[in-house]
């Protein structure tokens, strides 16, 4: 009996575990070839759309605060964020009592031997003002106390003494209509004391 011959012959679906065709194309097709798209980065500007700003405003808020609290959780950092929407909310988040922070941050800034280049140079001119009408106030009284006299000349020593004796006569009128005044109340406590007994009387 002649002897029998299997041949397998490979099938269709050969090509696809990545054998050459007959054209020199590795199977799988296309797809092995297909590069993933990453996601792009975003434009970050404005969001013009209402809708996608109140969106992504929550959703960014959201991962700053969870942020802001693991970074005080795994860092042990006293850790303050302060946020203010576009329609004036309040959101806040604080790994301790949020003033002890502002506090803290207040007595650092102003303490820091560091300061922003040019504030210190920057002075307000109504201070200065203020500070030479203060000097002047100050010399003018010590002058009126009879003190630092040496450096006027006799016309300055004849104006100072001149609004001294103006000065000395407005005191004394002063005191002149307060001892009147000293004696009328006296006058009327006397007569108050007097006539009382004798209304009590009659």
């Amino acid at each position: 009996m002649p002897t029998k011959v299997s041949i397998m012959c490979p099938s269709s679906s050969s090509s696809s575990s990545g054998e050459a065709d007959g054209h020199g194309v590795v199977g799988g097709g296309e797809e092995t070839r297909k590069k993933t798209m990453g996601r792009g980065r975003i434009e970050i500007k404005k969001i013009e759309n209402v809708s996608s700003r109140q969106v992504t405003f929550s959703k960014r808020r959201t991962g700053l605060m969870k942020k802001a609290k693991e970074l005080a959780i795994l860092c042990d950092a006293e850790v303050g964020v302060i946020i203010f929407s576009s329609t004036g909310k309040l959101y806040e988040f604080a790994s301790s009592r949020l003033q002890n922070i502002i506090s803290r941050y207040e007595r650092n800034s102003n303490s820091s031997t560091n300061p922003i280049p040019g504030t210190l140079q920057e002075v307000d001119p109504e201070v200065e003002a203020l500070k030479a009408e203060i000097a002047k106030l100050q010399k003018g009284q010590r002058l009126m106390m009879g003190k630092e006299l040496e450096g006027l000349n006799y016309k300055e020593l004849d104006d100072l003494e001149r609004q001294l004796h103006d000065g000395m006569l407005a005191i004394k009128n002063r005191k002149d209509m307060a001892l009147l005044e000293e004696i009328e109340q006296t006058k009327l406590r006397v007569c108050e004391r007097i006539i009382r007994p004798l209304i009590i009387f009659y």
